[in-house]
């Protein structure tokens, strides 16, 4: 017999570690290649984690709710096979790559940074802790310098430091710093802690994983971009009769219901292609202008948490395309079955307010994106109609559009004439559009 490492997996772009969340087998039991083995959380999606080998599991080596970077093992699995054999993907006998080591393979240019820290304190000298990569990227943004590191507690695996270890740790510091800074400095006041009482009668609810992580993402992206808002009223009565017209068609045709989110993602990929300007990242005083037009639609969950499942290449799906895309995704979001890779690289989001009844609202933008569109809800008015024959008033189905874009990169003219377009392809749909 033989012993492989199973390690952990890369599950999604820009993912470098994972929390094992749930351990689905028990040591000794006997396992099948690419049967679900153990539940793992990460910073998109909870996901489950196939068996690289089929065997018996021999030792769990990464325990429930630790946070493990990607490519450390997690679990040896003894398999069929000589028992000199070399495993395939590491065994246990391999030689043990040392915390530099294994920091460097890891992250090169975070740790190289930090390494080269060599400061003469004893903190920084004594330290041998691994660092997963992002910690260290938590630590270069913060300016942790290597000895200050060294004097983080941690809660991790011997002693490692985890992400929630860098938040306390940062929250704790920010807490300290004076009230007033000087003016040269380029970090924001943190806002004093507000006291809370409790009474007998009131409930405490300890928020879910997932509603911290959204909680914290909000907060750095309204410090990270300069939040602006423009809004733009649509008519959309050639989308509502056309939509009224052949929504039982379509259904007994293609198996599902057609949506207005379609018509709306549709609109947003074509004024993208337009003014490509507002499909960009930003990189301290880089514009990284995006090739691929992958739009994001916000879901609420049954749990009133929100996920994001990013339509890749929407530019390149028909009506139908689209409606059958974002079912499918709005779907499995709900019943949890997305893969990381769905619920990344976004390069512009859009946001159906109106589905809750909403009329507009000031969305926030989903970082590293620059804009994003809320949608609200589709209402009849009186609205004034030109006709061949003069002005007439006549009921329309109209609805707001509000787009929140980063003034860091986005001006007053390119976030307000996007939003616009967006408005004029709705606007203009063709009412003998076939399906």
């Amino acid at each position: 017999m033989a012993t492989v490492e199973m390690l952990m997996p890369k599950m999604g772009e820009s993912i470098i570690e994972g929390t094992v969340l749930t351990w689905l087998k028990n040591e000794g039991d006997t396992i099948e290649q690419d049967e679900s083995v153990l539940e793992v959380a990460t910073d998109k999606v909870d996901t489950e984690v196939p068996a690289t080998h089929g065997g018996v599991l021999k030792k769990i080596l990464a325990k429930e709710g630790e946070v493990v970077a990607v490519g450390a093992p997690i679990a040896l699995i003894e398999v069929e096979g000589e028992e000199n054999a070399p495993a395939e993907a590491g065994t246990e006998e391999k030689k043990e790559a040392s915390p530099k080591e294994e920091l460097i393979a890891a992250a090169p240019s975070q740790t190289e940074a930090l390494l080269k820290d060599t400061s003469s304190g004893k903190n920084a000298q004594e330290d041998d802790r691994f660092y997963s990569p992002l910690v260290l990227s938590i630590a270069k943004t913060e300016n942790i310098s290597k000895d200050e590191l060294a004097t983080i507690p941690g809660t991790g695996k011997e002693g490692r430091v985890t992400k929630i270890d860098m938040l306390t740790y940062l929250k704790n510091r920010d807490q300290q710093k004076p009230a007033v800074q000087s003016s040269t400095s380029v970090k924001d006041t943190p806002a004093p802690k507000v006291e809370i009482t409790y009474s007998g009668q009131d409930e405490i609810i300890e928020m879910d994983r997932m509603r911290k992580m959204i909680s914290q993402r909000m907060i750095d992206s309204k410090r990270i971009s300069a939040h602006v808002t423009s809004f733009v009223e649509a008519d959309v009565t050639n989308i509502v009769l056309w939509r009224n017209k052949v929504k039982e068609a379509y259904k007994k045709k293609e198996g599902e219901p057609i949506t207005f989110t379609p018509f709306f993602i549709q609109a947003v990929a074509r004024a993208i292609k337009d003014f490509p300007m507002i499909n960009v990242s930003v990189d301290g005083d880089k514009i990284i202008k995006r090739k691929d037009v992958n739009v994001g639609m916000a879901v609420a969950l049954p749990s009133g948490n929100l996920i994001v499942p990013v339509i890749k290449n929407a530019d390149q799906l028909n009506l139908t395309g689209l409606s059958k895309k974002i079912n499918d995704l709005a779907n499995r979001a709900r019943n949890n079955k997305l893969s990381p890779d769905e619920l990344s690289g976004g390069t512009y989001t859009v946001s159906n307010v109106g589905s809750f009844g909403n009329v507009m609202g000031t969305p926030i933008i989903m970082q590293p994106q620059v804009a994003i569109l809320a949608v609200g809800a589709i209402q009849k008015k009186p609205a004034v109609v030109e006709t061949p024959t003069g002005d007439v008033i006549a009921i329309r189905h109209k609805m707001f559009l509000s787009h929140s874009y980063d003034h860091r990169v986005v001006d007053g003219s390119l976030g307000g004439m996007f939003v616009k377009r967006v408005a004029d392809y709705l606007e203009a749909f063709d009412l003998n559009t076939e399906i």
